[in-house]
């Protein structure tokens, strides 16, 4: 797997990514795995996971698991789409997500992310359209 991040122009830590506490346990051209603990960074004001939260972490894992599959030929990935669907609340614990490709074409990636709990339900489902460019 190639060591992206040291090619990125902004630190992790100053991302929304890094902010919020995205991580990646899991990732390749076809398949990447994610997390992110619930806490008062991921929450709204009645307690439950803001769906922002849910639509980001769709989106990092899909974009960085497109980068992998094109870094070699001077491109990245970067969300174009991203439709969510909200199925659970979640208020507390980690959230799980897993990003299966769907499509590879020479502009654009296509995921489906599924988000689960940590009883292992469903609580959050996504289709993102990552585009594929050249890097800066």
């Amino acid at each position: 797997m190639p060591q992206l991040a040291e090619d990125y122009p902004v630190p992790y830590e100053r991302t929304f990514d890094g902010t919020v506490g995205f991580e990646i346990t899991e990732i390749g051209p076809e398949r990447a795995v994610g997390r992110v603990p619930v806490g008062d960074a991921t929450i709204q004001r009645w307690g439950m996971v803001h769906g922002g939260v849910y639509a980001g972490l769709a989106e990092v894992i899909a974009s960085e698991a497109t980068a992998v599959g094109v870094w070699d030929d001077g491109k990245f990935g970067l969300g174009l789409a991203n439709h969510t669907s909200f199925l659970r609340p979640v208020m507390g614990g980690v959230i799980e997500a897993e990003a299966r490709r769907r499509h590879a074409g020479r502009t654009t990636w296509v995921w489906d992310v599924e988000m689960r709990d940590d009883q292992g339900r469903l609580c959050a489902s996504s289709r993102v359209t990552i585009a594929v460019r050249d890097r800066p």
